[in-house]
Formats: structure tokens, C-alpha cells, sequence
């Protein structure tokens, strides 16, 4: 069987159509010849590419399921599979693509009125200018409904105060979609607000340190009496059914996209040890390895169709539930991770160097098992489903 047909191994190919498949093609394309040459530089000294954003532009992967304002209109299985392409990369480029898609330009447009859904949905699916999601805190990550992050109603605007930890893009970011607690007329809500660079009070600092996604921009947000006024307020949503919106959509595509990931440990861990020798024969001849590639391409196969499902109900739908979105995440996550480690194995000691693709997916992806819901926190949305009780809080 030839390497496609093996990693295809139940001709999941066949059930997307023509377009999808042409997208996620000329996607991989990009990755192969653009990316991936480059990608163990940047993350070996902490770096983005930065001049690639308008490539990535060009290819429509920015807002790409969002009709209007130059965006591509694809369906939410195309949008997997671009996604699962940049993943295939590194982390870091498709948690870029996924924070200024799913985070940023679907609150403003959904959320948003006309003046600022054309002032900056056209601006961000051009790349030329870059958004950041303002939701976790230092203290509430998984409670985000804790958030001390503060918009005071003052005049003809609000006065912000507070700040936001671990956010994409954030150190290169143009806008950010910030969520913070106003009280309207005694009653305390949830709402966003599109703060811009360069706002007096507004700073974005780099989190440095990082061993996971360090071929991305990953900050520290603070607001210091942040004038906003209240044309920037997003006014179609309060509570945390906005935040939470986003980040259904967010972890959608996530779980699509990890088998990127995962199909890169697999694809590199077959070719090495198809290659490496030991004790006389290739190291791909012994019982173990073929039992740990027979594990992961196990899980590739499982995950892939759990997320084209997904998807797929997504786009006939209109929408699909969280529970069916925290199954696929917990699942295709913990999959792919454990793909990762496993592959890593496999090398030997060249398994811990960045020239060889499985260290650095293993340390992206223990980011990915954590952020947009930790692995936990999915568990318990479908313990409740299942149960309907809520094991959340003591």
C-alpha cells in the first residue's frame, strides 16, 4: 500500500468532496514547501513568521466559514482541514490562524453591528490586521465566569481595569476582543469590547519562558483606566454565552486540526524507522514498533472521523451542541498527545531534538490539552451530559 493510502486507511478521502479536498491540498502545499523548512528555526529561538500572514491570506484560511467582507465562505469541513494542514506545521501557526478566525472575527460577526463588522471583519481577512481573544485571567482560567477584569460606564465610553494571561497573538495583536464585567444600571453583565492598540493604558507584554507553542506570540494582557468608548462595545451579546460561543467554535476546529499533528508523528516515526537499523534490520521490523504504529494510526483513523462528523453536522445543522464539541476535543487531544509520545519513543535519543518533528509537536500539544477547556474540564461537560448532574464547583 502506498504511504497515502496507509494513512487514509479507511478512505476518508472519498467522503469530501472535491473542493475540500483541493483546499486542504493546496494548503498542504504551503506547509510543505513554506513552512515546514522554516518552522524548526522559530521555534528553537521563540519567533513567529510574521511575513507569511499575507500568504495565509491570500489562501482564504482567515474567517474562512464567514460569508462577506472578503472572507472565503467554506464549509466548517474545509475549514478543518485547513486547519489540520497548519497544525500538521506546528501548533503555534494554527493556534495563529485559529484565534484570529474563530475567537476574533466570529464574535464581530456575530456580534457586531454594520459599522464595526465592515470597519474591521475586511481589514482582518486580509491580514492586515491582527487579532487577539481576552478572556482568561491569572486567577480563572476554567471558572472564566470569575473574571475581575472591569468596564466602568463613564460618559460617552467605559474605564477598563484589569488583565487577561496566556493570550495568542496578543504582542502583535491590533484589536483585542476583551470580556469584562460592566454594571448596566445595577445589574452586572458579561461584555466585549474591541480594544485597539496604541489606547492609553492598554499593554501587551510577552510571556517569556515558554518550553510549549514557542514559534508563537503568547502575552500578557493590562488595562490601567482603558478609555474605550461605546461604539467598541460589541452590543449583540452579554454573559458569558459570548465568550463561550467563540470558544465552542474555537475547540471545533482544535479537535479537527490535532490529527495534523498526530499524522505528522506518525508519517515521520514510520520513515525513521523504516530507515534507522538495529541490531541488523530496520527498527520498523520488530513486534514493538509495529505495535506502536499500529496504536496510532488506530487513533488517526478514529479521530479523523469523529471530527469530519462534527463538522459535518456543523454545516447541516447550523450548529452543534457542546457536549458533542468537549467529546471530540477530550478525545482527538489525548489522542494525538499520546500519538506524540509515542512517536518520540521511536527515536531514541533523536526523538528529543528539534530537527525531527515529535518533540516539538509533543510540547505544542501539551498547551492544546490544557487551553480552550482543559482535558478535565471536557470531561465533566460530558459527565454531565451523561448524567445530568453538574460535577462543577466543590
Amino acid at each position: 500500500m502506498s504511504r497515502a493510502a496507509i494513512t487514509d486507511l479507511y478512505e476518508i478521502d472519498a467522503l469530501l468532496t472535491d473542493e475540500e479536498r483541493a483546499i486542504r491540498d493546496t494548503v498542504a502545499r504551503f506547509i510543505d514547501t513554506k513552512y515546514l523548512p522554516i518552522v524548526g528555526k522559530h521555534f528553537r529561538h521563540n519567533t513567529f513568521p510574521d511575513e507569511l500572514i499575507p500568504e495565509l491570506a491570500e489562501l482564504g484560511v482567515f474567517g474562512a466559514t464567514l460569508k462577506g467582507y472578503g472572507c472565503a465562505g467554506l464549509s466548517n469541513v474545509a475549514y478543518g482541514l485547513i486547519l489540520q494542514e497548519l497544525e500538521r506545521g506546528d501548533s503555534g501557526l494554527r493556534s495563529f490562524a485559529s484565534v484570529q478566525s474563530s475567537l476574533c472575527m466570529f464574535p464581530i460577526y456575530a456580534y457586531g453591528n454594520d459599522e464595526q463588522k465592515e470597519r474591521f471583519l475586511p481589514k482582518m481577512a486580509a491580514g492586515k490586521l491582527i487579532g487577539c481573544f481576552g478572556l482568561t485571567e491569572p486567577d480563572y482560567g476554567s471558572d472564566p465566569g470569575g473574571m475581575v477584569t472591569r468596564a466602568r460606564k463613564d460618559g460617552d465610553g467605559y474605564v477598563l481595569n484589569g488583565s487577561k494571561m496566556w493570550i495568542t497573538n496578543g504582542t502583535i495583536a491590533d484589536v483585542a476582543i476583551v470580556w469584562a464585567k460592566v454594571d448596566d444600571g445595577g445589574a452586572e453583565s458579561i461584555r466585549g469590547f474591541l480594544v485597539e492598540k496604541g489606547m492609553p493604558g492598554f499593554v501587551a507584554k510577552e510571556i517569556e519562558g515558554k518550553f510549549s507553542l514557542r514559534a508563537s506570540y503568547t502575552a500578557e494582557l493590562s488595562f490601567s483606566d482603558v478609555r474605550v468608548p461605546a461604539k467598541n462595545m460589541l452590543p449583540g451579546v452579554q454573559g458569558l454565552k459570548g465568550p463561550l460561543s467563540c470558544l465552542n467554535k474555537a475547540r471545533m476546529g482544535i479537535a479537527f486540526a490535532v490529527m495534523g499533528a498526530a499524522v505528522a508523528c506518525f508519517e515521520g516515526a514510520r520513515d525513521y524507522t523504516l530507515s534507522r537499523k538495529s541490531f541488523g534490520k530496520p527498527i520498523a521490523g520488530y513486534q514493538l514498533s509495529q505495535e506502536k504504529l499500529a496504536d496510532m494510526l488506530q487513533e488517526i483513523v478514529k479521530g479523523q472521523l469523529l471530527a469530519l462528523r462534527l463538522a459535518r453536522m456543523a454545516d447541516e445543522k447550523g450548529k452543534v451542541s457542546p457536549e458533542q464539541v468537549s467529546l471530540c476535543k477530550r478525545n482527538n487531544v489525548k489522542a494525538a498527545l499520546e500519538i506524540a509520545r509515542s512517536a518520540r519513543s521511536m527515536y531514541g535519543a533523536n526523538g528529543v531534538m528539534d530537527e525531527y518533528p515529535p518533540i516539538r509537536h509533543m510540547l505544542n500539544l501539551e498547551s492544546v490539552f490544557t487551553y480552550e477547556g482543559t482535558h478535565e474540564v471536557h470531561t465533566l461537560i460530558v459527565g454531565k451530559a451523561i448524567t445530568g448532574l453538574n460535577a462543577f464547583g466543590g
